[in-house]
């Protein structure tokens, strides 16, 4: 998740006062997450758990009931929270632990989560220092390398819509590029199986396309594409982009039924569903319509 960090802030304070509010929940690995659920997770007649915490991060009854049915509703709280507040930082978190009198995991866990804020702090650094080059053999290196079969590095490909999908949903992609592509819509979609050049990172390519050659992106929600890592990195990477999808470039849809859950992070959009046939006439017009949107 993309926040700006004040790094002289931050390299300036001692280890236990780092600027924790200008971290966002993102810096927190899974061991301490698992960890919180560890605490809060077990109803409890004396101490606080995971409901007060969620009721402080403004989830409504409806959704602290929803939670209710999840394995680690901890987890769940935290993923939601994270994906629709720009404000989920580290610091807001420990502060609701403080809120709703649970200091001792704030003790506990403290050592773990500082920890945590450090690498992520770490890796940012790195990503933002320059490669160490000369300017001769800068200047020989295309600004724009091809990343697409029609791609020009003077002016690279850009598409509407990226299509997030796993390969047993492959024939309803080939139906989406029918209906969005070889219509009067005309729309111009990125599927990757089809248009990205082999050769290089898969990471690297799709967070490139992602967030500066197409306007959105389609997610193509079904049993397997929750079984799919490459899916998941996609998913959260362009939510990162759009804390509580205020640009609204994320659109799931729904093709056929699922016997799995709905992904709890994509929960508070609104999905296109093709399962419904009362609604099908109108499926592919929303969509359309919904892509043709200016960014």
């Amino acid at each position: 998740y993309r926040y700006t960090v004040d790094f002289r802030k931050v390299t300036n304070m001692s280890d236990s006062d780092l600027h924790l509010d200008s971290v966002p929940l993102v810096a927190l690995n899974m061991s301490v997450r698992k960890k919180l659920g560890l605490y809060l997770n077990p109803k409890n007649a004396v101490a606080s758990d995971w409901m007060a915490v969620a009721e402080r991060m403004d989830f409504s009854y409806l959704e602290i009931k929803n939670f209710e049915g999840s394995r680690n509703p901890t987890l769940m709280v935290l993923e939601d929270w994270q994906a629709r507040n720009t404000d989920a930082t580290v610091g807001r978190l420990l502060s609701i632990l403080m809120e709703v009198d649970r200091k001792d995991i704030v003790v506990d866990l403290r050592p773990l989560i500082d920890e945590d804020v450090r690498k992520y702090l770490d890796s940012l650094k790195k990503k933002a220092e320059p490669p160490l080059q000369v300017p001769e053999v800068d200047s020989c290196v295309p600004r724009n390398p091809a990343l697409t079969l029609d791609d020009d590095p003077e002016a690279p490909e850009m598409f509407d819509a990226f299509i997030c999908y796993c390969q047993s949903d492959f024939k309803f992609v080939h139906e989406m590029i029918r209906e969005l592509e070889q219509t009067e819509y005309k729309l111009k979609l990125c599927v990757f199986d089809r248009d990205v050049l082999p050769g290089s990172c898969v990471w690297t390519i799709t967070s490139e396309l992602i967030e500066k050659r197409c306007k959105r992106m389609v997610v193509v929600i079904s049993d397997e594409y929750l079984d799919s890592d490459a899916c998941d990195f996609q998913t959260k990477f362009a939510l990162s982009l759009c804390p509580g999808a205020r640009s609204k470039r994320l659109i799931p849809v729904v093709y056929k039924p699922m016997t799995k859950p709905f992904p709890s992070i994509l929960r508070f959009l609104t999905v296109c569903d093709y399962t419904r046939p009362c609604t099908q006439a109108w499926f592919w017009v929303r969509l359309a319509k919904a892509l043709s949107l200016p960014k």
